[in-house]
């Protein structure tokens, strides 16, 4: 009996053992969940898996003696989709944080589920101020251009460039009201007025009215608030009409991406005015990251989503290696301790999980102007971070107050 006693015993402490080496064993693992397949894969996507996979390469592929594993999902788009995606990587898969999450409903959704589970999510495409507003999480960190900086931003540049007169031409859902909103409120305390607006469905096919209505406004700013495929199509139709191409008025793209400019083509996209935190070509730093970047991923240059992705990650695992554990707590709190590197520009992690950082105004340069492959912003301004982002609102976000 003894014997079958200790060798009970020695066969529970050899299983114990293994599980105590399987804890050990256990990945940092990083879930992007992006979207792969529709309108802001482009911007995005496979882009962002790179860069996320570039981050865990030059850290050294491991941490605290564990491996660090990287997972990816497609969003749909869909919040349900999403939200499900999220739980079963925190619930079953073991996933410690989750980076990507474009398009607002998807990134509130996969936010309430992250709260509720106590994980960290690293937010580089969606936009909305409500993720660190009303919808903040004490274990998320928000590092993209927001509503606000790229409204107000770009709003806050124009009329003190001299555009004081704005016409909106704007989608017609959450989103697009937001940075109409946002903008429209920095030009009118500025002294500048809105002369007029127009709306459009979302994923509209004809946006003639709209620009036509425009073009007879006598507005010396043209601000399109609307995103992805809307942006783009209807800035193809603005060239078709002559709008903002007259030297009479200037177009504006409040939310534009590089790799928006690229399928446009210069000869269409020339003359906007784009606000972005992150262009490739702005410094020695930010090249030699977009020349790592273009080696692999078929030599695209990085847009700002795929480039903040780089950064927020190479920071997480940062935070992971200070605070010697993935514990969700002590990580936010090594993160919000350190400073951010931007591409050698200070960045920081505000209380609200908002990441501060200097934005800048770019216009798109001529087809003469350009001399090579993706040489195509020049910029006109630095925006402060403090005149880009609102500032933190305990009133709004619940658990500044505690």
């Amino acid at each position: 009996m003894r014997f079958r006693v200790m060798a009970g015993l020695g066969f529970a402490a050899l299983l114990a053992g293994s599980f105590a080496g399987q804890a050990a064993e256990a990945p940092v693992k990083i879930g992007v969940l992006t979207d792969l397949s529709g309108f802001a894969a482009d911007s995005g996507g496979t882009g962002v898996v790179a860069a996320v996979k570039m981050a865990v390469k030059e850290a050294g592929g491991q941490l605290l003696g564990q491996p660090i594993e990287v997972v990816q999902a497609d969003t749909l788009n869909k919040p349900d989709s999403a939200a499900q995606t999220a739980r079963r990587w925190f619930e079953v898969e073991s996933v410690d944080a989750i980076v990507g999450l474009p398009v607002t409903p998807v990134a509130l959704a996969v936010q309430n589920v992250a709260r509720a589970q106590k994980r960290i999510l690293l937010i580089n495409e969606g936009a909305s101020t409500e993720l660190t507003g009303k919808q903040c999480s004490p274990y998320t960190v928000h590092f993209a251009d927001d509503t606000n900086a790229l409204a107000a931003g770009t709003a806050r540049a124009l009329v003190q460039e001299g555009g004081k007169d704005w016409f909106f031409l704007t989608a017609d859902f959450a989103f697009g009201h937001t940075m109409e909103d946002a903008a429209s409120q920095v030009v009118t305390a500025l002294g500048g007025h809105v002369v007029g607006h127009a709306l459009h469905p979302l994923n509209a096919t004809d946006y003639a009215s709209a620009l036509l209505q425009a073009q007879q406004s006598n507005a010396n700013v043209i601000a399109l608030a609307n995103s992805a495929g809307d942006t783009i199509n209807s800035i193809k139709q603005a060239a078709e009409f002559g709008v903002g191409h007259d030297g009479r008025q200037k177009l504006t793209g409040l939310l534009l991406f590089i790799s928006d400019v690229h399928s446009l083509g210069l000869k269409v996209a020339q003359g906007l005015f784009v606000t972005t935190g992150f262009y490739w070509d702005d410094d020695d730093q930010t090249r030699a990251f977009a020349k790592r970047f273009a080696a692999e991923f078929n030599g695209r240059m990085p847009t700002k989503a795929q480039a903040n992705a780089y950064a927020e990650v190479k920071h997480y695992l940062a935070a992971i290696a200070a605070a010697k554990s993935k514990a969700p707590d002590a990580v936010m709190e090594a993160m919000r301790k350190a400073p951010i590197d931007y591409f050698g520009h200070p960045a920081s992690l505000r209380e609200d999980g908002r990441v501060m950082y200097d934005v800048a105004l770019y216009q798109v340069k001529t087809p003469q102007e350009s001399k090579a492959p993706w040489d195509y912003y020049k910029k006109i301004r630095s925006i402060a971070a403090k005149d880009a982002f609102l500032p933190a609102d305990p009133q709004a976000c619940g658990f500044l107050k505690k």
